[in-house]
């Protein structure tokens, strides 16, 4: 894992090694024992800490799909919701093992601690040793890896895979040959296979090789094997733009400039490091690493830049639908470069010379680790300190009552981890699930479902994070959805199932957009989105614009 430089001959764009210039850095043994202490820490984080966060309905779209056969899950996901397969069939092969949710997380765990190695891997050919060991470190007291190491699904198995396949390029471009480049399209295959975005990875390293003009001959046959092997992919992602309205031009609703991209990069800061309060120190290191590695290494600056600069770029140029907001976790795979910069500055702060300079750098990097715990803390403080037991029974009561009392042809909304426990419980539960943001898809699955159509069935959930106000208990003098339906309370989950089968999908959504508005009243922010997603349906359901 030894750190060289390499620079490029012109006329033969051929790479051919510097020799490393005299570095403070690490020796190697003391290098390997800090990767393998962060790799230590992460470890028994994500041991203690699996089962801590609540489950989310996303894990149970994904343990929902992976029920069906192999060639339905990859008409569902390739064909109908778009999206990158790989975590997909990760999960088919979990449920088809006879796991679920617990399973399910151990495989984001396990990518999640594969990474850490990869990241300093990584970093120590962009930096020294010393630089990468810090860069581990911060990174593996990222909120972001620690909660995407919990959570069932794709986001730890996108950084392992980016990641895999940047040192993939990397060690292609410095030795060439066929099966430096064969590993490469394997990996970067596998990264836009994990993630739409993974389109981003593959671009960043494009304009690296073309800035640089690094082997170009080699890289273009295999960029050209890339295009077409990943034919599929190219065609599943046009899918899920198609779904949330994502195309080329500005103007989006989420993101609709540059001043709204800087934004969006500031969130993703706070979430990398240690939280909004201590970005401007964050950006202030790492706008020292980044001139430190400037001036020492060119050719990883310029990796470093295309690998943040394509996605800013992506975009300011990209025209993004309501539903299509970006988060935090979608840039996932710059956590190895932006720790790197955020390491260079620490380590160029204890490098200054300056009197007290290494101390003071001490501080200021476990001042970074802390505020990284206190953010996650503050972020999602059920990943530490768990979820409250009383919610755990109410959730384990609500679906008990389901899969006791449901029927194979009811009709849920949504992928409500109240239904994976009634799934688990009886095997006669229903399967008829609409997706609650997708209007054209929950229309669709209304109109192929075998008529005519069971009872609806709704949760409503006082103590979910997107409220307002989370409350433990449904609110006792709540408002009263009619005699139609059958109303139970479980803690803070409010369950309601119209009494009598809705028959048509005009029906059921009109009684469906009479359970939101309950649920808008009672300031469940869940309630919102389905409401728009019914409201859309309806007017696709009598030939209108779903907008």
């Amino acid at each position: 894992m030894a750190h060289a430089t390499t620079t490029v001959d012109a006329p033969t764009a051929r790479v051919r090694p510097l020799r490393a210039a005299p570095s403070p850095g690490l020796d190697e043994r003391r290098f390997r024992l800090a990767v393998a202490a962060s790799t230590t820490l992460v470890g028994a984080f994500l041991a203690f800490r699996a089962t801590a966060w609540p489950p989310h309905e996303d894990e149970a779209l994904e343990l929902y799909v992976g029920h069906r056969s192999l060639p339905a899950l990859l008409d569902t996901v390739l064909g109908e919701r778009g999206g990158a397969p790989l975590h997909f069939l990760l999960a088919w092969a979990v449920v088809h093992l006879g796991g679920g949710l617990e399973a399910l997380r151990f495989v984001s765990a396990a990518f999640a601690l594969a990474s850490v190695p990869l990241i300093a891997a990584l970093a120590v050919r962009l930096a020294d040793r010393t630089i990468a060991a810090v860069a581990t470190a911060l990174a593996a007291v990222s909120w972001m890896l620690l909660f995407h190491g919990v959570y069932g699904r794709m986001y730890s198995l996108f950084l392992f895979t980016s990641a895999l396949s940047y040192l993939a390029l990397l060690e292609a471009l410095r030795v060439g040959g066929r099966r430096r480049w064969a590993l490469w399209v394997v990996a970067v295959l596998a990264t836009v296979a994990t993630h739409p975005y993974g389109a981003l990875v593959l671009g960043s390293q494009v304009v690296f090789v073309v800035v640089r003009r690094e082997r170009l001959r080699e890289a273009a046959l295999a960029g050209t094997a890339v295009a077409v092997l990943g034919t599929p992919f190219w065609i599943t992602d046009l899918v899920l733009a198609g779904r949330f309205d994502v195309g080329v031009g500005g103007g989006g609703a989420k993101l609709g400039g540059p001043i709204a991209v800087l934004e969006y990069f500031g969130e993703v800061i706070a979430d990398f490091a240690a939280g909004p309060v201590l970005v401007p120190v964050v950006l202030v290191l790492v706008a020292l690493g980044a001139r430190n590695l400037v001036r020492t290494n060119s050719r990883a600056a310029t990796l470093v830049a295309c690998a943040v600069g394509t996605p800013a770029a992506a975009f300011v140029l990209a025209r993004l639908g309501s539903a299509a907001a970006p988060e935090t976790r979608h840039l996932v795979f710059t956590l190895p470069f932006f720790a790197t910069l955020l390491a260079g500055g620490v380590v160029a702060v204890a490098r200054s010379g300056r009197p007290g300079a290494e101390p003071g750098a001490v501080a200021v990097a476990a001042l970074l680790a802390v505020g990284a715990v206190a953010w996650g803390w503050d972020k999602t403080p059920a990943l530490f300190r768990g979820e409250p037991q009383t919610q755990v029974t109410a959730r384990e009561r609500a679906a008990g009552w389901l899969a006791a009392t449901g029927r194979p042809n009811d009709v849920l909304l949504g992928y409500e981890p109240v239904f994976l426990g009634a799934w688990k419980r009886s095997p006669r539960f229903s399967r008829l699930v609409l997706p609650r943001a997708d209007a054209r898809l929950a229309l669709s699955a209304l109109r192929d479902a075998r008529r005519p159509l069971g009872r609806g069935i709704w949760v409503l959930n006082s103590a979910d994070t997107t409220n307002i106000v989370q409350e433990s208990t449904i609110p006792p003098r709540r408002p009263r959805p009619g005699a139609a339906f059958d109303v139970r309370a479980f803690g803070p989950l409010l369950v309601v199932r119209t009494r009598r089968p809705v028959g048509t999908p005009a029906r059921y959504l009109r009684t469906a957009a009479a359970v939101m508005i309950l649920g808008k009243t009672l300031g469940i922010g869940d309630a919102d989105i389905n409401f728009v997603t019914v409201a859309r349906a309806t007017r696709l359901l009598y030939g209108g614009s779903p907008s």
